[in-house]
């Protein structure tokens, strides 16, 4: 099967050859010196602030923003959440959830944010923002500098969930004002699922030292305190941290510029051979990490089903109100150019064949 989804995504080589041996005991210095290796290098590429920790939970992306709901936000907080779709809307209900007052900023579907949206939504009382970078259920890139000036002019703490955004779109910590950035272990790292990922500003870390302790296993207390040594405080999923330690090295060698153009060059090829077909890109400022595409038949799960069963290619459906009108095509992970050329041909031909 060719997996043209936005997570779990095909793996390199060298990954594959990691997963395929045993895990080893990981209460070793030798793994401490991996994990302190990796959380050097995912500094270094996200360009954190000075004095920034990195820590790794066995946990999907959803495990990752619910920590930090509990982990960072005070108690009864009045937050902002930027809601386009089913993440922004994951993020609103983890809010709720822990009982936090939420100032929700309601776009449509695949729109992109505006000032008049922000100002008239966020109260002055606001501590937080919460952001999907990339809203993957539309394809949407938010536009992450107008969000990082309008917080940083009103002192209000930056969370990014850039679970699917790192490294297929720029993002620079620093730059951007960022207090809190998630990814995961599964999108554009191209790793097997298991660990998520969370950078913490100093003032992040701040926070988490002085806010009652509200889970155990997803305890960022917890976490950054075993990080020191190099350590998680539970048993992490050791060989996807040792497939994450491989691919940032090679990263580091190629350079993030590299991965990034290789991504954007995968979409632009997509986009541009099916520009002449009737499907139609959701959004106007897509993620160079999956494109999302109406289906004028109304019958996306139709054209998910054919490209599985005739094809061998996974595609990734949506869900809710827009499962049969939208389906989504993933750019990150191994994908060569003649994965994605037989991509196309195969959308090409159902579009003749009359199935949308």
């Amino acid at each position: 099967m060719l997996n043209f989804t936005v997570g779990p995504v095909m793996s390199f080589e060298d990954t594959l050859r990691i997963s395929s041996e045993n895990s080893p005991y990981f209460r070793t210095q030798d793994f401490s010196d991996v994990v302190l290796g990796c959380e050097s290098r995912m500094l270094a590429l996200l360009n954190a602030p000075a004095g920034s920790r990195c820590v790794f939970l066995t946990a999907s992306g959803t495990g990752a923003m619910e920590a930090t709901v509990m982990g960072v936000l005070k108690p009864r907080e009045h937050v902002a959440v930027v809601n386009g779709g089913s993440f922004g809307q994951r993020f609103v209900d983890l809010c709720r959830l822990h009982g936090h007052e939420v100032n929700e900023i309601a776009l449509a579907f695949g729109t992109q944010i505006t000032l008049d949206r922000l100002e008239s939504c966020v109260g002055a009382e606001c501590g937080a923002l919460l952001v999907n970078m990339h809203e993957t259920s539309s394809g949407l890139l938010y536009d992450m500098d107008l969000i990082s000036s309008f917080c940083r002019e009103r002192g209000i703490l930056l969370i990014v969930d850039a679970v699917s955004a790192f490294i297929a779109d720029e993002l620079d910590m620093s730059r951007l004002s960022a207090d809190v950035v998630l990814t995961g272990s599964q999108k554009a790292l191209a790793c097997h699922p298991g660990i998520s990922i969370i950078a913490l500003s100093p003032k992040a870390q701040n926070r988490v030292r002085s806010i009652p302790e509200r889970c155990k296993y997803l305890s960022l207390k917890e976490a950054l305190s075993n990080g020191e040594r190099g350590q998680t405080p539970w048993t992490p999923a050791v060989t996807t941290i040792l497939e994450i330690a491989d691919r940032l090295k090679n990263i580091e060698r190629t350079g993030i510029e590299g991965e990034r153009n290789r991504i954007s060059e995968r979409a632009k090829a997509v986009r541009l051979a099916l520009a002449e077909t009737s499907l139609r890109m959701v959004p106007q400022h897509p993620s160079n990490a999956v494109s999302a595409f109406y289906c004028p038949s109304h019958n996306a799960k139709a054209v998910i089903d054919k490209a599985r069963e005739s094809y061998g290619i996974w595609l990734c459906p949506n869900g809710g109100a827009y499962a049969n009108d939208v389906f989504r095509i993933g750019h990150i992970g191994n994908i060569s150019d003649e994965n994605n050329r037989y991509l196309t041909k195969v959308l090409i031909s159902m579009m003749e064949d009359g199935l949308y």
